[in-house]
């Protein structure tokens, strides 16, 4: 058995969103099968890592890639680069070439941009899929290579079968098996593990100072469009690491930075006690988080005060919770009452996301009386997710129904 970790292990990607836990899942089923499989996405997807992973994790994986960009080979010499020649097949050929179908043989080749396939070459493509059979240019010998498939594609293949400019019988051919991945806009949650891999890896092999990214400078890159996906944010982080030499970088520099690429924010609901450019959704989540921190500040402060007076009598309106019922205050979770922000400033670089993530999943699934759906509503992620954070951080025992609080 493959385990998603071990995927992410070998393959170096990166994230914990939904979607590309779905692409992670589809790896681990795909990978020990001897099919082919057919990748799509958007450019700059990262659709060659989902490849060399699928090869990585596969029967195949101690003999060689061989990976092909389609679009890049010219068409007059795209078969003889595919299959080879024989000598004098051509002005310049003065002997004999293996094409890349014969050295991978028994391993895997990956057909970049298979879109971009001329439809005459498509007719061989078709009869090495299926029979492994192919013949080198200039020559009359039917050759035979044992090779796994993989292709990928940014363009929509059943549209180009359909006008024509594509082989329908490729096409079905080609998509036994499909591993679509999203694009980096529709799985924004991402962009912060993201961020953290690129910068730690350029500043290392560059031996370069990295002070980490401000919140604020991620939320912004968060509401921009990355049309190139993961390979612009990549730049990105590099170019801005450079320009900012050694800097935090913060939300003023990303602006700069990435200028018109952010689109403004919607109108501000000023119906709210916190004026915020945000959905209405994501507001009444964070303040429902923030009153959470807020009344765990709270109670701390009264047991404090209770501590240094000992002999003061407890009052109907306020019950002595002794120091098991509530941990200690971390210094990073304290909140100015008068900030619009869940989190002061100074408190930046105390605290970990683990931290405030764990703290927010255990306090809203003990408000709405451990109703999952509820809780995973509010927090703004989808059940399967709660789910996991929930094994991940080992919170089942410690969460308890309260039900004589709501």
């Amino acid at each position: 058995m493959i385990d998603i970790e071990r995927v992410q292990r070998v393959s170096g990607i990166v994230g914990n969103s939904d979607a590309i836990r779905e692409v992670l899942d589809m790896i681990v089923q795909v990978a020990p099968v001897d099919i082919s499989v057919l990748i799509t996405g958007e450019s700059g997807t990262g659709k060659e890592m989902v490849a060399k992973a699928i090869h990585k994790l596969s029967r195949r994986a101690q003999y060689p890639m061989v990976t092909v960009n389609c679009g890049a080979i010219p068409a007059g010499i795209i078969e003889s680069e595919l299959f080879g020649h024989k000598k004098g097949a051509y002005t310049g050929a003065s002997e004999d070439r293996k094409g890349y179908f014969e050295t991978a043989h028994k391993g895997t080749i990956f057909l970049d941009e298979i879109g971009e396939t001329p439809l005459e070459t498509q007719v061989k493509l078709l009869r090495v899929l299926e029979s492994g059979e192919f013949m080198r240019v200039g020559d009359s010998r039917t050759l035979y290579t044992d090779v796994r498939v993989i292709a990928a594609t940014n363009k929509d293949l059943g549209e180009k079968a359909h006008k024509g400019e594509f082989r329908q019988d490729l096409y079905y051919r080609l998509k036994t098996v499909t591993i679509h991945i999203p694009p980096l806009r529709h799985r924004v949650e991402d962009i912060a593990p993201l961020v953290e891999r690129f910068a730690l890896e350029f500043t290392r092999n560059n031996d370069m100072v990295y002070r980490g990214f401000m919140p604020e400078a991620i939320r912004l890159m968060k509401r921009a469009e990355w049309p190139g996906n993961v390979r612009e944010l990549k730049n990105f982080v590099e170019s801005i690491l450079v320009l900012e030499k050694g800097e935090r970088i913060t939300a003023e520099m990303v602006e700069r930075q990435l200028g018109r690429n952010i689109p403004p924010v919607g109108p501000k609901n000023r119906l709210l006690p916190v004026v915020v450019d945000q959905s209405a959704e994501q507001a009444e989540r964070e303040l429902i988080l923030r009153q959470l921190f807020l009344l765990r500040q709270d109670v701390e402060s009264i047991k404090q005060a209770l501590a240094g007076q000992p002999g003061v009598p407890v009052g109907h309106d306020i019950a002595y919770l002794p120091d098991s019922a509530v941990e200690p205050l971390h210094p990073a979770l304290k909140i100015d009452e008068h900030d619009q922000r869940l989190i002061r400033d100074e408190a930046i670089g105390d605290m970990t996301l683990e931290e405030l993530e764990r703290e927010a999943i255990t306090r809203t699934l003990q408000f709405f009386n451990n109703n999952r759906r509820a809780a995973a509503r509010s927090l703004g992620m989808s059940e399967r997710t709660l789910y996991r954070k929930i094994n991940e951080y080992g919170l089942e025992p410690k969460i308890k129904r309260t039900t004589g609080d709501r």
